[in-house]
């Protein structure tokens, strides 16, 4: 497997750019070839938009990193085009076990019902998930597709003028300058485009350390996600098991604040500790080792004139609930349909304050359901840890002590609740798809309800009329006319119908609700997508 982390994918090679004696102007230049950066670039690619992908790597990421992919980012993958491989490749799971001490205190599925394509997590190595995203690009590239990738190419200035960015970029063969109308930071947690331009987080630092560990053993634990409270093998600390592909485990190991980080790496202090949790008669080989001290933070605002942060660089949680990678491609979701509409001069510049909005509203979800995981998981207390010792004990008999246990709130999509692009809301429809919120996926004739969804304004209609097409202000939207006859499961009435007996919904083209009527109103509809663009 460490051939992978070997090979380079993307070698540098001079360009053209670079033997030009005034700086080259790109529409869209993405700083950073990591899982963000290039699924904003697929994405822009796939809508025409002509992408730079900038990258002082060349090759996908050394060690496991993120490997928890939650069901509405596989979604948002495969609208691009790289859901299957991830999938097929993952080790899919919907379950999971809490253990306090010796004993299990109960169990939870985090998808009971029926009627989705995707399952609720894959584990899969980061550098899998890098290398198909990847692949993916290149594909678009043979097809035509306005995307480049240049490795070893260091963004070492970033300076924003009143229409354009310019850069400084670094390379072997020497410095070279770049101008780009829009700019979208990928670079990281340690962005240097961030530091360069004199931002910086907001939010918290917490007191404690955690042991990351990938291994490579046989082993018959199930493909489930396991998590110790106090456990006789890593004592008033916590644990964490996960299965991945190719036989390699990811284990988590609180290890608690005052520790010297380079000694507990060592193998001869990580092995006895492993060893303890799996058992003396346990091989393994240790793939991957690291010391995480988690934060909780992000940026003021994620738009800063013509530069745009995303991911990490943007925000940062603990990895307690799985939401930094995937929060990251709902960003990208986010902003990519909103940029193109503003290139193409059909919505104001301002829609890109909506990006701003609405994912530092999913940032400020993800930080509070960290921090609140982080603290169960760790309290700082004599107070907080008898509570949770007593909410453990409780959780074994009672259900209702169950919502109280904390050992990672699990990534969820993200609802826009009050975003300024929200339209008009019908009585009685279901509350789970509401304006704000992502599609919901259900079976429909020939496939499922997400595969007919995304890249344009659409009207989803249920058990009504709605025109083929109609264009307002340049926009086009398209009509999806589905019958609840349909789905003999009931999945599609029970999401979107609830008791009415039929709706129509404007959806956006990153698949989110923004309004809903129990029957189609063309002055209605032209109204909200007004609103839906920056418009009103």
């Amino acid at each position: 497997m460490s051939k992978i982390f070997e090979t380079p994918l993307y070698p540098y090679q001079r360009s053209a750019d670079q033997d030009t004696s005034q700086p080259v102007r790109h529409p869209v230049i993405v700083i950073g070839a990591g899982p963000i950066g290039l699924g904003a670039a697929i994405d822009l690619a796939q809508q025409d938009v002509p992408v730079l992908v900038l990258d002082d790597n060349d090759k996908v990421s050394w060690g496991s990193r993120a490997i928890c992919f939650a069901k509405r980012p596989l979604e948002i993958l495969d609208r691009l085009g790289c859901g299957d491989p991830m999938v097929d490749k993952g080790v899919v799971w919907n379950t999971g076990k809490v253990f306090f001490d010796e004993r299990q205190v109960y169990g939870f599925n985090l998808l009971p019902e029926e009627g989705h394509r995707r399952p609720a997590f894959i584990n899969l190595q980061q550098y899998y998930f890098e290398l198909y995203l990847y692949e993916r690009l290149r594909e678009l590239e043979a097809e035509g597709k306005p995307v480049q990738i240049r490795g070893g190419n260091k963004v070492v200035s970033v300076t924003p003028r009143d229409d354009y960015v310019a850069l400084t970029i670094d390379t072997p063969d020497g410095p070279y300058q770049l101008e780009t109308d829009w700019l979208i930071a990928c670079d990281g947690a340690g962005s240097p485009t961030r530091a360069m331009m004199g931002l910086d987080f907001v939010g918290r630092v917490f007191e404690d350390n955690f042991l990351i560990a990938d291994v490579v053993m046989k082993a018959d634990f199930p493909t489930e996600r396991w998590f110790w409270f106090d456990p006789p093998f890593n004592r008033n600390q916590s644990a964490l098991l996960h299965k991945q592909p190719d036989d390699v485990w990811r284990i988590d190991l609180q290890l608690g604040w005052d520790i010297d980080k380079e000694e507990e790496k060592k193998p001869e202090n990580v092995i006895p500790r492993l060893k303890a949790m799996l058992g003396p008669d346990v091989e393994f080989d240790l793939e991957w080792v690291s010391i995480y001290t988690f934060q909780c933070r992000r940026m003021e605002k994620f738009r800063h004139g013509r530069v745009i942060f995303a991911g990490d660089a943007a925000h940062q949680v603990s990895p307690f609930g799985a939401r930094g990678a995937n929060s990251g491609l709902q960003d990208t979701d986010n902003l990519i349909w909103k940029l193109k509409l503003v290139m193409d001069g059909k919505a104001p510049e301002s829609l890109l304050d909506t990006y701003d909005w609405e994912r530092v509203h999913g940032a400020d979800e993800n930080i509070l359901n960290s921090s609140r995981s982080t603290d169960f998981i760790t309290p700082k207390s004599d107070v907080s840890r008898q509570f949770r010792d007593a909410v453990l004990d409780l959780s074994e008999t009672y259900e209702f002590a169950r919502p109280f246990v904390n050992s990672g709130r699990l990534s969820v999509p993200c609802t826009y609740d009050g975003s300024p692009l929200n339209g008009p809301d019908a009585e009685g429809l279901p509350a789970r798809t509401r304006p704000g919120s992502p599609a919901v996926d259900a079976p429909v004739s020939g496939g499922w309800l997400l595969d007919r969804l995304g890249d344009r304004f659409q009207l989803l209609a249920i058990n009504a009329d709605v025109p083929a097409s109609l264009e307002e202000g340049g926009i086009a939207v398209e009509g999806l006319s589905l019958s609840t006859s349909d789905d003999p499961s009931g999945a599609l009435k029970d999401r979107y119908l609830g008791e009415a007996a039929s709706a129509v919904y404007l959806m956006r083209p990153d698949q989110h609700v923004t309004a809903r009527w129990v029957e189609y109103d063309e002055k209605a509809v032209r109204a909200a997508l007004n609103t839906a663009t920056g418009r009103a």
